[in-house]
């Protein structure tokens, strides 16, 4: 059982939501911000950094983003359905915008493509979200 898992069964009211599907895009978004962050550090450490700027802005801002709908989707009382679906629609462009940069980069950097890949399993995971939120 996973920790959003354990955590969500012990909310004491009805989430309205499959939680197997929120708690499988509150890990993806935790684990991308790690990725994004540790990518983006990776990069900061290859000789030609200012062919990587994009890269590294994009990791930072997808990590962020991540990180925060991540926590975002960790609350649940008071929820605004609108706003957390902002969020989420928010997390999947971001990653979807940092794995096509990171892709560009992946032939050359194990890390970006490292990054690329987890980018779109979160991707993946926000749309399945969107696919059931009330």
């Amino acid at each position: 059982m996973s920790q959003a898992i354990a955590m969500l069964d012990t909310y004491p009211a009805d989430l309205g939501v499959d939680k197997r599907k929120l708690a499988a895009c509150i890990e993806a978004c935790f684990s991308c911000a790690q990725t994004c962050t540790a990518c983006a550090d990776a990069c900061l450490s290859e000789s030609l950094i200012a062919e990587l700027a994009k890269c590294i802005r994009t990791d930072l801002d997808c990590a962020d983003i991540c990180d925060t709908t991540g926590r975002v989707l960790s609350r649940h009382t008071g929820y605004d359905m609108n706003l957390t679906r902002s969020m989420v629609e928010a997390c999947a462009a971001a990653c979807r915008v940092c794995a096509e940069e990171c892709s560009k980069h992946a032939d050359i950097h194990e890390h970006c493509r490292v990054c690329a890949e987890q980018c779109r399993r979160c991707e993946r995971a926000c749309e399945e979200l969107l696919a059931v939120l009330a």
